[in-house]
Protein backbone atom coordinates (compact mmCIF):
# COMPACT_ATOMS: atom_id res chain seq x y z
CA UNK A 1 0.00 0.00 0.00
CA UNK A 2 1.36 3.21 -1.08
CA UNK A 3 1.57 6.18 1.71
CA UNK A 4 -0.52 9.06 1.23
CA UNK A 5 1.16 11.37 -0.59
CA UNK A 6 -1.90 13.99 -1.28
CA UNK A 7 0.03 16.91 1.23
CA UNK A 8 2.80 15.96 -1.71
CA UNK A 9 1.07 16.06 -4.63
CA UNK A 10 -0.56 19.66 -4.13
CA UNK A 11 2.12 21.44 -3.77
CA UNK A 12 3.80 19.97 -6.99
CA UNK A 13 3.05 19.27 -10.45
CA UNK A 14 3.90 16.12 -12.55
CA UNK A 15 4.93 16.26 -16.49
CA UNK A 16 2.34 15.05 -18.67
CA UNK A 17 2.44 15.24 -23.19
CA UNK A 18 -1.08 16.25 -23.94
CA UNK A 19 -2.10 12.71 -25.77
CA UNK A 20 -0.71 10.44 -22.54
CA UNK A 21 -2.39 12.80 -20.39
CA UNK A 22 -5.87 12.89 -22.32
CA UNK A 23 -5.72 9.27 -23.47
CA UNK A 24 -3.95 6.96 -21.15
CA UNK A 25 -3.77 9.35 -17.58
CA UNK A 26 -6.18 11.18 -17.33
CA UNK A 27 -7.81 8.97 -14.45
CA UNK A 28 -4.62 8.12 -12.47
CA UNK A 29 -4.21 12.30 -12.08
CA UNK A 30 -7.72 12.74 -10.88
CA UNK A 31 -7.57 9.47 -8.43
CA UNK A 32 -4.27 10.15 -6.88
CA UNK A 33 -5.22 14.32 -7.03
CA UNK A 34 -1.74 14.97 -9.28
CA UNK A 35 -1.61 18.25 -10.68
CA UNK A 36 -0.13 17.68 -14.59
CA UNK A 37 2.37 20.27 -16.68
CA UNK A 38 0.60 19.76 -19.87
CA UNK A 39 3.45 18.96 -22.57
CA UNK A 40 1.96 20.73 -25.87
CA UNK A 41 4.72 18.84 -28.03
CA UNK A 42 4.32 17.86 -31.72
CA UNK A 43 1.44 17.86 -33.92
CA UNK A 44 -1.58 18.64 -31.47
CA UNK A 45 -1.60 22.44 -31.32
CA UNK A 46 -2.80 21.68 -34.87
CA UNK A 47 -4.63 18.94 -34.83
CA UNK A 48 -6.94 19.08 -31.54
CA UNK A 49 -10.06 20.70 -31.61
CA UNK A 50 -10.41 23.66 -29.18
CA UNK A 51 -13.16 22.11 -27.56
CA UNK A 52 -10.81 19.14 -26.87
CA UNK A 53 -8.35 21.46 -24.98
CA UNK A 54 -10.79 22.94 -23.10
CA UNK A 55 -13.14 19.53 -22.12
CA UNK A 56 -9.71 18.45 -20.69
CA UNK A 57 -9.25 21.83 -18.58
CA UNK A 58 -12.96 21.91 -17.17
CA UNK A 59 -12.43 18.03 -16.01
CA UNK A 60 -8.93 19.48 -13.96
CA UNK A 61 -10.78 22.19 -12.95
CA UNK A 62 -13.77 20.46 -11.55
CA UNK A 63 -11.24 18.23 -9.58
CA UNK A 64 -9.51 21.41 -8.26
CA UNK A 65 -6.66 20.27 -10.02
CA UNK A 66 -4.26 23.34 -10.98
CA UNK A 67 -1.54 22.82 -13.70
CA UNK A 68 1.05 24.07 -15.61
CA UNK A 69 1.89 24.11 -19.33
CA UNK A 70 5.19 23.18 -21.62
CA UNK A 71 5.76 24.55 -24.60
CA UNK A 72 6.64 23.19 -27.72
CA UNK A 73 10.56 23.12 -28.55
CA UNK A 74 11.32 20.70 -31.04
CA UNK A 75 12.32 21.72 -34.13
CA UNK A 76 11.68 25.98 -33.28
CA UNK A 77 14.49 28.84 -33.14
CA UNK A 78 12.86 31.86 -30.82
CA UNK A 79 15.91 33.78 -31.60
CA UNK A 80 16.00 32.44 -35.31
CA UNK A 81 17.65 35.09 -37.61
CA UNK A 82 16.19 33.91 -40.36
CA UNK A 83 12.70 35.33 -40.51
CA UNK A 84 10.68 32.15 -41.75
CA UNK A 85 11.79 29.94 -39.14
CA UNK A 86 11.42 32.45 -36.48
CA UNK A 87 7.55 33.49 -37.96
CA UNK A 88 7.28 29.73 -37.79
CA UNK A 89 8.46 29.39 -34.50
CA UNK A 90 6.65 31.89 -32.93
CA UNK A 91 3.72 31.14 -34.54
CA UNK A 92 3.35 27.34 -33.19
CA UNK A 93 4.34 29.01 -29.52
CA UNK A 94 1.73 31.56 -30.39
CA UNK A 95 -0.99 28.55 -30.29
CA UNK A 96 0.63 27.44 -27.14
CA UNK A 97 0.24 29.86 -25.15
CA UNK A 98 -3.38 31.22 -26.86
CA UNK A 99 -4.40 27.97 -24.57
CA UNK A 100 -3.62 29.91 -21.07
CA UNK A 101 -6.79 31.41 -20.96
CA UNK A 102 -8.55 27.85 -20.82
CA UNK A 103 -6.13 26.18 -18.63
CA UNK A 104 -5.72 29.25 -16.19
CA UNK A 105 -1.94 27.56 -15.81
CA UNK A 106 0.24 28.94 -13.08
CA UNK A 107 3.04 28.85 -15.29
CA UNK A 108 3.83 27.98 -18.91
CA UNK A 109 7.61 27.17 -19.66
CA UNK A 110 9.45 27.27 -22.59
CA UNK A 111 13.15 26.26 -23.76
CA UNK A 112 14.85 29.16 -24.45
CA UNK A 113 17.15 27.37 -27.00
CA UNK A 114 20.40 29.30 -27.15
CA UNK A 115 23.51 27.13 -27.58
CA UNK A 116 26.86 28.70 -27.90
CA UNK A 117 28.47 26.46 -31.02
CA UNK A 118 25.43 28.01 -32.97
CA UNK A 119 24.24 30.96 -31.82
CA UNK A 120 27.24 32.64 -29.93
CA UNK A 121 29.03 34.17 -32.84
CA UNK A 122 25.68 36.65 -33.51
CA UNK A 123 24.89 36.28 -29.92
CA UNK A 124 23.65 40.11 -30.11
CA UNK A 125 21.30 39.46 -32.92
CA UNK A 126 20.08 36.32 -30.98
CA UNK A 127 19.73 38.64 -27.56
CA UNK A 128 17.68 41.00 -29.23
CA UNK A 129 15.50 38.94 -31.59
CA UNK A 130 14.89 36.03 -28.90
CA UNK A 131 14.31 39.25 -26.72
CA UNK A 132 11.27 40.54 -28.47
CA UNK A 133 9.43 36.95 -28.86
CA UNK A 134 9.76 36.82 -25.50
CA UNK A 135 8.33 39.66 -24.59
CA UNK A 136 5.51 39.24 -27.05
CA UNK A 137 4.55 35.46 -25.18
CA UNK A 138 5.07 36.87 -21.42
CA UNK A 139 2.65 39.75 -22.00
CA UNK A 140 0.06 37.00 -23.52
CA UNK A 141 0.92 34.61 -20.43
CA UNK A 142 0.52 38.29 -18.30
CA UNK A 143 -2.69 38.43 -19.28
CA UNK A 144 -4.22 36.16 -17.54
CA UNK A 145 -1.80 35.86 -14.49
CA UNK A 146 0.05 33.12 -15.91
CA UNK A 147 4.06 33.28 -15.74
CA UNK A 148 6.75 32.60 -18.60
CA UNK A 149 9.23 30.19 -16.93
CA UNK A 150 12.67 29.84 -19.44
CA UNK A 151 13.82 26.99 -18.91
CA UNK A 152 17.93 25.57 -18.87
CA UNK A 153 18.54 23.11 -21.44
CA UNK A 154 21.94 22.51 -23.77
CA UNK A 155 23.06 26.35 -22.45
CA UNK A 156 26.15 25.32 -20.69
CA UNK A 157 26.24 28.42 -18.43
CA UNK A 158 23.84 31.00 -17.48
CA UNK A 159 24.85 34.00 -19.50
CA UNK A 160 22.03 33.87 -21.83
CA UNK A 161 19.74 33.59 -19.44
CA UNK A 162 20.99 36.42 -17.70
CA UNK A 163 21.20 38.83 -20.86
CA UNK A 164 17.79 37.93 -21.39
CA UNK A 165 16.03 37.95 -17.90
CA UNK A 166 17.44 41.22 -17.21
CA UNK A 167 16.39 43.36 -20.53
CA UNK A 168 13.16 41.86 -20.18
CA UNK A 169 12.84 43.00 -16.72
CA UNK A 170 9.47 41.74 -16.12
CA UNK A 171 7.61 39.92 -13.54
CA UNK A 172 5.50 37.85 -16.02
CA UNK A 173 9.38 36.12 -17.05
CA UNK A 174 11.45 33.78 -14.79
CA UNK A 175 14.01 31.18 -14.66
CA UNK A 176 13.51 27.56 -14.58
CA UNK A 177 15.94 25.47 -13.05
CA UNK A 178 16.07 21.85 -15.11
CA UNK A 179 18.10 19.71 -12.77
CA UNK A 180 18.77 17.21 -14.86
CA UNK A 181 19.67 19.10 -17.87
CA UNK A 182 22.64 20.47 -15.31
CA UNK A 183 24.13 16.80 -15.27
CA UNK A 184 23.31 15.61 -18.49
CA UNK A 185 23.97 18.35 -20.80
CA UNK A 186 25.27 21.61 -19.15
CA UNK A 187 28.09 19.07 -17.18
CA UNK A 188 27.84 22.13 -14.50
CA UNK A 189 26.45 22.30 -11.21
CA UNK A 190 23.36 24.26 -9.74
CA UNK A 191 26.00 26.24 -7.75
CA UNK A 192 27.07 28.20 -10.78
CA UNK A 193 23.58 29.05 -11.90
CA UNK A 194 22.55 29.90 -8.38
CA UNK A 195 22.79 32.10 -6.90
CA UNK A 196 22.92 33.93 -10.01
CA UNK A 197 19.34 33.33 -11.57
CA UNK A 198 17.68 33.49 -8.12
CA UNK A 199 16.28 37.14 -8.71
CA UNK A 200 14.16 35.14 -11.16
CA UNK A 201 14.03 31.59 -10.49
CA UNK A 202 10.21 30.86 -10.38
CA UNK A 203 10.20 27.10 -11.43
CA UNK A 204 12.01 23.95 -10.80
CA UNK A 205 12.07 20.58 -13.03
CA UNK A 206 12.99 17.58 -11.23
CA UNK A 207 14.67 14.40 -12.01
CA UNK A 208 17.51 12.49 -12.00
CA UNK A 209 20.56 10.51 -13.85
CA UNK A 210 23.96 10.15 -13.51
CA UNK A 211 25.54 12.32 -15.52
CA UNK A 212 25.55 10.31 -18.85
CA UNK A 213 22.14 11.33 -20.68
CA UNK A 214 19.29 12.65 -20.00
CA UNK A 215 17.46 9.79 -18.75
CA UNK A 216 14.56 11.34 -16.39
CA UNK A 217 14.92 8.99 -13.51
CA UNK A 218 13.00 9.17 -10.22
CA UNK A 219 14.81 11.21 -7.42
CA UNK A 220 17.54 9.69 -5.68
CA UNK A 221 17.82 7.25 -8.63
CA UNK A 222 20.59 9.05 -10.02
CA UNK A 223 23.28 11.22 -8.60
CA UNK A 224 22.06 14.73 -8.31
CA UNK A 225 22.18 16.36 -4.60
CA UNK A 226 18.89 17.38 -4.07
CA UNK A 227 19.27 17.76 -0.49
CA UNK A 228 21.76 20.97 -1.08
CA UNK A 229 19.81 22.55 -3.64
CA UNK A 230 16.51 22.31 -0.94
CA UNK A 231 18.91 23.77 1.44
CA UNK A 232 19.51 26.98 -0.50
CA UNK A 233 16.25 26.99 -1.29
CA UNK A 234 15.29 27.21 2.11
CA UNK A 235 18.19 29.52 3.53
CA UNK A 236 17.33 32.22 0.78
CA UNK A 237 13.40 32.24 0.80
CA UNK A 238 13.12 30.84 -2.53
CA UNK A 239 9.21 29.19 -3.14
CA UNK A 240 9.84 27.71 -6.84
CA UNK A 241 6.80 25.99 -8.41
CA UNK A 242 8.37 22.58 -8.52
CA UNK A 243 7.72 19.56 -11.25
CA UNK A 244 8.48 16.08 -11.17
CA UNK A 245 9.73 14.98 -14.95
CA UNK A 246 9.42 11.01 -14.59
CA UNK A 247 9.21 9.55 -17.66
CA UNK A 248 7.79 6.59 -16.88
CA UNK A 249 4.67 5.53 -14.24
CA UNK A 250 7.60 3.69 -11.96
CA UNK A 251 9.75 6.70 -11.66
CA UNK A 252 7.08 8.93 -10.62
CA UNK A 253 5.88 6.91 -7.38
CA UNK A 254 9.74 6.74 -7.05
CA UNK A 255 9.98 10.34 -6.90
CA UNK A 256 7.06 11.07 -4.75
CA UNK A 257 8.07 8.52 -2.50
CA UNK A 258 11.57 10.10 -2.08
CA UNK A 259 10.00 13.61 -1.51
CA UNK A 260 7.71 11.66 1.33
CA UNK A 261 10.78 9.98 2.78
CA UNK A 262 13.11 12.78 2.72
CA UNK A 263 10.32 15.38 3.47
CA UNK A 264 12.26 18.18 1.59
CA UNK A 265 9.47 19.95 0.60
CA UNK A 266 8.67 20.75 4.44
CA UNK A 267 11.82 22.62 4.21
CA UNK A 268 10.36 25.46 2.09
CA UNK A 269 7.30 25.71 4.25
CA UNK A 270 8.69 26.94 7.08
Amino acid sequence: MKPDYSHICSQIFINAPWYDLKDRYLDLFIDNGLQPEIGLEGRCLYDEPLEEFAAIAEILQKNGLGCTLHAPFFDLAPGALDPYILEASREKLRRAFSLVELFKPQSVVCHMSYEQNKQGYKQKEWEQTAGQTWRELSEMAGEHGSILMLENTYENTPDAHEAILSTLDSPSVRFCLDVGHLMSFAKTPWQDWLPRLSPWLGQLHLHDNNGEGDNHLGLGLGAFDFQSLFEFLAENTLRPIITLEPHSEEDLWQALDYLHTTRLLDTLSH
